[in-house]
């Protein structure tokens, strides 16, 4: 039995050293997939508040069977944390036994997103990028770019990454990480440049409507593979048409979203008909694919569980 005022907080330190490897999350999602499709695990679509003046609020909800466990993810952008000397997101996610719904723990829900997401990308990269490929462009040089980076390193023969950023340090500082693992790195000043004779691109840029979109998908080389995890916003909306295959995370989420990731007309299906095999993966080295993401709990719950498991494992050895 589960006590809740001893409730374990897995701090984000704590969850980067537990030695989850890209697979691992790879394979965590890709089986609570299959579960969802045996009715043995559950995904609501998120719901958000957004205030007006720049903050954006969301939360998500996934529960399985088998392992039995709930996950509750709150979290929240704040673009004036920067002022605050505070990371401009902030999220929890609360880890509960589905059975009983006693919370058995917190963890630290930038590590959860921050990982989950690149997870979420490398299983579509999977099954719709080329497996050699050694180029990768980042358009955006924040946490998910890092995490994406470390993700496809796993992944890919990568040698050179370019990448784009909105400042100079943090730029500069992506291409450092990116060097001190072994990397080629190179700043660019246009996302034109960038993108040329790029494998993999991954665009993470701040969500806003206010700008004009600027990246065009006509830009990309044939056989490119694209990871947007910022709804698509900078993408001009009629060089998506440049894309032959557009998988988005999850169809039944989409259908209540009151504004679009892209035209319902170019969505090819989601990433669980990937896995499952019900829409067809890459066909040819001249696809350019795309993996469109809003989000989805069910990664916050796989990753969630790959922390927990592991931190329960090293608790019962050193006893």
């Amino acid at each position: 039995m589960f006590h809740t005022d001893r409730l374990a907080y897995l701090s984000h330190d704590y969850c980067a050293s537990l030695g989850i490897a890209t697979r691992d999350v790879v394979e965590s999602i890709e089986r609570l997939l299959r579960r969802a499709a045996e009715g043995q695990a559950w995904n609501a679509p998120k719901t958000t508040i957004i205030t007006g003046d720049g903050r954006y609020m969301m939360a998500t909800l996934c529960a399985s069977n088998t392992p039995p466990y709930m996950a509750v993810k709150s979290l929240m952008v704040s673009p004036d944390n920067a002022e605050r000397g505070l990371e401009s997101i902030n999220a929890a996610v609360i880890l509960h036994d589905s059975v009983t719904g006693v919370p058995v723990g917190v963890i630290d829900g930038n590590w959860v997103t921050a990982v989950r997401t690149a997870g979420l990308s490398c299983v579509a990269a999977k099954y719709l990028a080329r497996k050699n490929a050694s180029v990768a462009a980042f358009i955006g040089c924040g946490i998910q770019a890092r995490s994406h980076l470390d993700a496809f390193f796993e992944m890919f023969p990568l040698t050179e990454v370019r990448a784009v950023g909105r400042g100079a340090a943090s730029r500069d500082g992506f291409c450092r990480h990116a060097e001190e693992i072994g990397l080629r790195a190179i700043g660019s000043e246009g996302v034109q440049t960038a993108l040329d004779g790029a494998d993999l691109v991954v665009t993470s840029l701040p969500l806003s409507y206010d700008g004009a979109p600027f990246i065009d998908a006509n830009w990309l080389k044939p056989g490119c593979f694209c990871a947007i995890t910022d709804l698509a916003i900078p993408w001009i909306p009629d060089s998506m048409l440049a894309f032959d295959r557009i998988v988005i995370d999850d169809l039944e989420q989409e259908r209540r979203m009151d504004r679009s990731l892209v035209s319902s007309a170019l969505i090819k299906g989601d990433i669980s008909g990937l896995v499952l095999g019900q829409i067809a993966p890459r066909s040819s080295d001249a696809e350019r694919c795309a993996f469109v993401f809003r989000g989805l709990a069910l990664g916050d719950l796989a990753l969630a569980i790959l922390a927990w498991q592991r931190h329960t494992q090293g608790e019962s050895s050193a006893t």
